[in-house]
């Protein structure tokens, strides 16, 4: 009897989860690359408190994103659990700081839910809400960070190619 193999978009196992600032969030697995320590990082001048640097990744440059300041949260104390999700884009390859990964999981079925408008949402860059294990857990829009980093580059250029 043939076993029918799972694939990435199987909705068992369609997000990737972690944790910040005790918060739980996901990410959709379909734009996970992998999921790694901390490397060397080059700050990058005048960029957004946000974007903390690049790294080098095996040959490519990753920009690099720290969602604990993206959220308004103090650095991490400790940051020997710190995880980076490498995030792979049509444009660039992104990675997001996060203080722990926690799991692969799906959606179960349910229907994602609109995140609250208490909160800036657009700009925090929430997709929605989803319930899992009796919490609520956060669905991170990763497109919107990728706006965030292209935002940075063409404000880079800008000052590159500027007139002196």
């Amino acid at each position: 009897m043939a076993r029918r193999a799972k694939s990435a978009s199987d909705a068992s196992r369609s997000l990737v989860g972690f944790t910040i600032g005790g918060i739980r969030y996901a990410v959709p697995i379909k734009h996970v690359r992998e999921i790694t320590n901390p490397m060397v990082l080059t700050p990058l001048p005048n960029a957004p408190a946000v974007v903390i640097g690049v790294a080098d990744h095996r040959g490519e440059v990753v920009t690099i994103v720290d969602l604990r300041v993206h959220f308004g949260l103090t650095p991490s104390a400790t940051a020997a659990r710190e995880k980076w999700i490498l995030l792979q884009m049509a444009s660039e390859p992104l990675g997001l700081v996060v203080d722990s990964v926690t799991e692969v999981f799906g959606t179960q079925g349910q229907a994602l839910r609109a995140p609250p408008q208490v909160s800036r949402v657009q700009q925090q860059g929430l997709l929605g809400v989803l319930p899992h294990e009796d919490a609520l857990v956060f669905i991170l829009d990763v497109a919107k960070f990728v706006e965030l980093v292209n935002d940075v580059r063409r404000d880079s250029m800008a000052v590159l190619e500027a007139p002196t």
